[in-house]
């Protein structure tokens, strides 16, 4: 473990390696299904060798995202009974702010159907054509939003960020120094906002530091620049704060939340990550800001009490904000995520490191060093899985960026295939079976060939493009992997 000074309480074992533990039992079960491997191969061809349009009943372990994947609680489904669906005026929203209030301590909520739908109001208050946006790493739709608006969105992230094997505990900080030099050469009054994403998503969950966050605070107030929080992966961020950052060793999760929460002037949230509940929202102290906003939301959300969130999602999300003030249940996910990476790591597959928060992530560009990176070597990895395990994965690379104005791929600066691990979901026997067909599939990675467009959207291509492959890969895997497992699935 990667974790300094502080031991983590941990339960430990006897006989056996020490394992990830699950401080909760399953009381609600939903059936899983593998196909046989021919009728995967049909799937992914008439999804366009594309996971995100794979139908589920085709799929057998969902690692694609953690967005509106995580189990719910027994005291969250509870909670959704008790759901005032009043169109105005809801106790269920003034529940739900009330308790943002003590959890955030922010005074204002402003409800909108997930995070992407927050992206869309603050850019559309905040962005000028030739504005900026600093952050200490991208998210494909907050950069859609902003360019939209005719933003640019410039990357500060520190040196270590995109190094695939580290030691950095805080691989998602935002660079100061650059972020300095930007204030002098594009001056502060044509920045937007700075937004740091609490678990930098397209670079493996790396999370940062409370003292980086202190540090671009008081750069931003000295020269009256607004700081903005994506608090989407917030319960991740908070767990690894709690465990690598020394001066928060012996502070509570809430303490460590409302000390985050106090460096931002904006926070926004996806529900469908932080609170386990599909929904999302906009926290702000100032009045001001709040009122820029606010005639926005029943534009293009729904009125201010409900902003396009079933209000039984909005219950849940109240308990689900108090349980994610519990260590036994943020870690959950963290645990889980790290025990995968090391046992990869373990057996020579390149990933990640230090694990990081939603899920593993897997170093294409080394796995698929065979394949150019114009075939999409992400791409050809996450749809391979898919064929040889029924695991959905997701691209995490080029596939994921855009075109340049020439028509030319922008390439990622790292080629990773996320395998989320939402919370509370996945036994420990899943996670070994995907390790192992991960193992098989290293083991015959050459025979992986890459990836084109037959049908490629200019925005967002990742979600809607269909490709085919370059060559007859596919066949050739599907003979080795009948050749290795017989009948297996």
């Amino acid at each position: 473990m990667l974790f300094y000074s502080k031991e983590e309480k941990m339960i430990k074992f006897y006989q056996e390696t020490n394992l990830p533990l699950e401080m909760h039992k399953v009381r609600i079960v939903q059936k899983l299904n593998l196909i046989p491997l021919e009728e995967r191969k049909k799937a992914l061809e008439q999804a366009g060798f594309n996971t995100f349009l794979l139908k589920n009943r085709d799929v057998f372990l969902d690692m694609l995202t953690d967005s509106g994947t995580n189990a719910m609680s027994d005291k969250q489904l509870a909670a959704m009974m008790e759901a005032d669906d009043s169109y105005a005026g809801s106790e269920t929203f003034f529940k739900l702010t009330a308790k943002l209030q003590e959890v955030f301590g922010t005074k204002y909520f402003l409800p909108a159907h997930q995070g992407r739908a927050c992206e869309h109001i603050l850019a559309k208050v905040f962005v000028k054509p030739g504005s900026f946006v600093p952050m200490n790493y991208h998210f494909t739709t907050t950069k859609s939003h902003i360019m939209l608006c005719g933003g640019e969105v410039l990357e500060l992230f520190i040196d270590e960020a995109l190094a695939v094997t580290s030691t950095c505990l805080f691989k998602g900080n935002l660079d100061v120094k650059k972020l300095e030099q930007v204030i002098k050469d594009k001056k502060a009054e044509n920045i937007a906002f700075v937004r740091m994403e609490a678990g930098t998503n397209l670079i493996g969950g790396q999370p940062f530091s409370l003292a980086n966050a202190k540090e671009v605070f008081a750069l931003c107030k000295k020269h009256g620049i607004l700081t903005v929080l994506d608090a989407s992966l917030l319960a991740d961020n908070l767990y690894f704060i709690k465990m690598r950052e020394q001066a928060c060793f012996d502070m509570s999760i809430l303490e460590i939340t409302k000390a985050l929460i106090s460096q931002f002037d904006i926070v926004y949230f996806s529900g469908r990550k932080l609170g386990c509940a599909k929904g999302g929202g906009i926290c702000v102290n100032d009045d001001n800001l709040y009122l820029k906003m606010r005639e926005l939301i029943p534009l293009y959300e729904g009125f201010l009490t409900y902003g396009g969130m079933s209000t039984r999602e909005m219950e849940a999300m109240t308990v689900g904000l108090t349980e994610t003030m519990d260590l036994d249940m943020i870690s959950q996910g963290p645990k889980m995520i790290e025990f995968m990476v090391n046992e990869l790591q373990s057996r020579g597959i390149p990933v990640v490191t230090p694990a990081g928060g939603l899920g593993c992530h897997l170093d294409a560009s080394t796995f698929m060093a065979h394949l150019p990176k114009k075939e999409y070597q992400s791409a050809s990895l996450v749809a391979a899985l898919f064929l040889v395990s029924g695991c959905r994965g997701m691209e995490r690379g080029t596939l994921s960026e855009i075109r340049d104005a020439n028509g030319n791929d922008v390439f990622a600066n790292m080629e990773l295939v996320r395998l989320a691990l939402p919370r509370r979901v996945f036994t420990l026997s899943q996670v070994k079976f995907v390790i192992d067909r991960l193992c098989w599939l290293y083991d015959h990675r050459q025979l992986i060939g890459g990836l084109r467009f037959v049908d490629e959207p200019k925005i967002l291509r990742f979600f809607f493009g269909t490709l085919e492959p370059t060559s007859d890969w596919v066949n050739q895997l599907v003979s080795q992997f009948k050749i290795d497992f017989q009948d297996s699935l």
